[in-house]
């Protein structure tokens, strides 16, 4: 069982900041959405409503999900409700450590990246190579506040738009 647990952010970006569209995701990536599923299996997730809405399949298989919502009222099947960040993070935190597994994942959106960008241990940042239209977005951080510790490259191709680099950000 793990002693600690550490609060990661997993986000894909366009060079232009983008992260959603319309509900939606803009682009089609095959290969970070492997990526995506493979880091979070067994993991909890936070996310706000719009991210929890958006989901193909609510719950996510295999992984724990907590909603943050202003909503007090507001239910979502399989999945916890919060309204409060730290209490969404102790939550997932708590579930993490009965798994033994040392991780939670902060999936979105925009304002709950925000509020859990400044008590992230880990960002996993999928970077796509495009400009692309969106009305969500990934905020400004202080990219020295963390080193990369790991970095790879894929191309464009059958099951990706557009080429991204996936990066591994660890808090100094």
């Amino acid at each position: 069982m793990t002693s600690s647990v550490d609060l990661a952010i997993i986000v894909a970006r366009s060079q232009n900041g983008v992260i959603g569209r319309d509900g939606g995701l803009p682009w089609r990536l095959g290969d970070d959405l492997s990526f995506f599923k493979s880091l979070t299996m067994g993991r909890p997730l936070i996310m706000g409503r719009n991210t929890w809405e958006s989901l193909p399949r609510r719950p996510l298989p295999g992984r724990e999900h907590i909603v943050l919502t202003r909503d007090w009222a507001y239910k979502a099947e399989g999945a916890r409700v919060y309204s409060a960040m730290l209490a969404a993070i102790q939550s997932a935190k708590a579930i993490a450590k009965r798994a033994g597994v040392g991780e939670v994942f902060v999936i979105g959106g925009e304002s709950v990246y925000r509020r859990a960008l400044p008590l992230a241990n880990r960002i996993y940042l999928t970077e796509v190579e495009a400009e692309v239209e969106g009305d969500v977005y990934f905020p400004d951080f202080d990219e020295s506040e963390f080193r990369e510790i790991a970095r790879e490259h894929r191309a464009a191709g059958e099951k990706n738009d557009h080429a991204f680099t996936l990066r591994v950000l660890q808090r100094k």
